[in-house]
């Protein structure tokens, strides 16, 4: 079980002990880290580039993997996964007055209305936000399965397949909560992109590739948290826990995402990362890093011990007083939470009428949108819109760049054509695309 971030910042550094290893499917290669942390310093051990693992045998690139690790004394660590970007479908789910047992339950419960995949089998996993918000991944389970079994073949133990928001999310809170106010961060993937993190008061995580400039994709991302227009944006690398031991060969600015995912895989309890591998897969680390905690925990059971024994004359006296009291409010108590339970429901109430509202707004900004992206001479003969989906029908004189154009807004992503062909008058090009719509706070 995570600890709480309410636990003082300093306090938080003393019990932090852990060893972990992060490796980032990035395009066709394997970005591994191997990171230490300890309550006074945060050490890199080394950085290995797995190149074309894909087309390589398992057994192959599993034994550089395992060469390395043997390197660094950290052979027995188990390793934590960032997927590729396209394969984990990301959602912000507030949760008011969910009780942290009931969380994974009311996710299920709503789970089908979160992924565009249908009847296909899928796989999850959450991490918590603040303001009783929680961090969704979705994966196919074939595409987790096809991840497992391509580790398992290479002899890799793999502890948790997560996704860049949650790891670099984690890792910035493994000694507590981030500065208050908000912020933005971008660093480049693997293909050149603009990987833009954020956080923000009415946002807690925005995380989105951009293929713009950075000054756009910055000007996107401080829309989407609601941040002043004036708000510089930072490097991924300087919100992350600097490092006090890093090797020349790790360069922070190009391998930030690999390092986060290691910082979250070596205190868990610190900061949990959303795992969407399935709990049978998943081969832990050596319990070593417990032994930090089991003693802590055993010095404090024998302090509370003690002071049992000592005060259990005044323990017994204050328990029948207490309990007097309790008697004699009870009534009074009742009646507050039966008060209390009728404003959460009314509260729940009013909440899904302003978000049924808000829908028709939604819409018709889309179709705003819509009407400002395709731009004469291009035109439109069908527009269709569903609650997470657009489709449109017309003509342009050329319709494969209306998929940026479309990308590039702030309402629609993953553009896709289903079809592109000459019009019969020889003008244009007849098009039929479909796009997911982004959420929309």
């Amino acid at each position: 079980m995570p600890l709480p971030t309410s636990i003082p910042k300093d306090f938080r550094k003393l019990l932090a002990f852990g060893s972990g290893v992060g490796i980032e499917i990035s395009g066709a290669d394997l970005e591994v880290v191997a990171a230490r942390v300890r309550p006074s310093r945060i050490s890199v051990l080394g950085r290995l580039t797995l190149p074309n693992f894909a087309a390589r045998p398992a057994a192959e690139w599993g034994a550089e993997y395992s060469r390395f690790l043997k390197s660094l004394g950290a052979s027995h660590l188990s390793a934590t996964v960032m997927l590729p970007r396209r394969d984990v479908i990301v959602r912000q789910v507030t949760l008011p007055g969910v009780a942290p047992k009931d969380i994974e339950g009311a996710i299920r419960f709503q789970l089908d209305t979160l992924h565009p995949y249908g009847d296909d089998e899928v796989s999850c996993g959450w991490s918590a936000l603040p303001y009783g918000a929680v961090l969704v991944g979705i994966v196919r389970r074939s595409t987790v399965d096809r991840y497992h079994q391509l580790f398992t073949e290479a002899g890799i133990p793999v502890s948790s397949f997560t996704f860049s928001a949650a790891a670099v999310h984690a890792a910035i809170r493994l000694n507590g909560a981030s500065e208050g106010g908000g912020f933005i961060a971008l660093s480049r993937s693997s293909t050149g992109a603009v990987e833009v993190y954020g956080e923000s008061e009415s946002r807690p995580v925005f995380s989105a590739e951009f293929d713009l400039a950075p000054e756009r994709a910055a000007v996107l991302a401080l829309s989407e948290l609601r941040l002043p227009p004036d708000t510089a944006p930072r490097r991924l690398e300087e919100v992350l826990p600097k490092p006090d031991v890093n090797p020349v060969t790790n360069d922070l600015s190009r391998n930030a995402l690999p390092y986060a995912t290691a910082l979250a895989g070596a205190c868990p309890r610190f900061a949990p990362s959303a795992n969407v591998l399935p709990a049978e897969h998943r081969r832990f680390s050596s319990r070593a890093a417990l032994i930090p905690t089991l003693a802590l925990a055993g010095l404090v059971l024998l302090a509370a011990v003690a002071t049992a024994v000592y005060s259990s004359y005044a323990d017994r006296r204050y328990l029948r007083k207490l309990e007097a009291e309790i008697a004699r409010f009870e009534p009074q108590a009742q009646r507050a939470a039966a008060v209390d339970r009728q404003t959460t429901e009314m509260r729940a109430r009013a909440q899904v009428l302003d978000q049924f509202r808000q829908q028709t707004r939604r819409d018709l900004d889309a179709l705003n949108e819509l009407t400002r992206l395709v731009e004469p001479p291009a035109w439109t003969t069908s527009t269709m819109l569903t609650r997470d989906t657009a489709r449109i029908t017309g003509e342009a004189p050329q319709a494969a760049p209306l998929l940026k154009i479309l990308d590039s807004s702030p309402f629609f992503e993953g553009s896709t054509q289903d079809s592109i062909q000459r019009s019969p008058s020889g003008s244009g090009e007849l098009f039929n695309i479909h796009m997911n719509r982004k959420a929309r706070k």
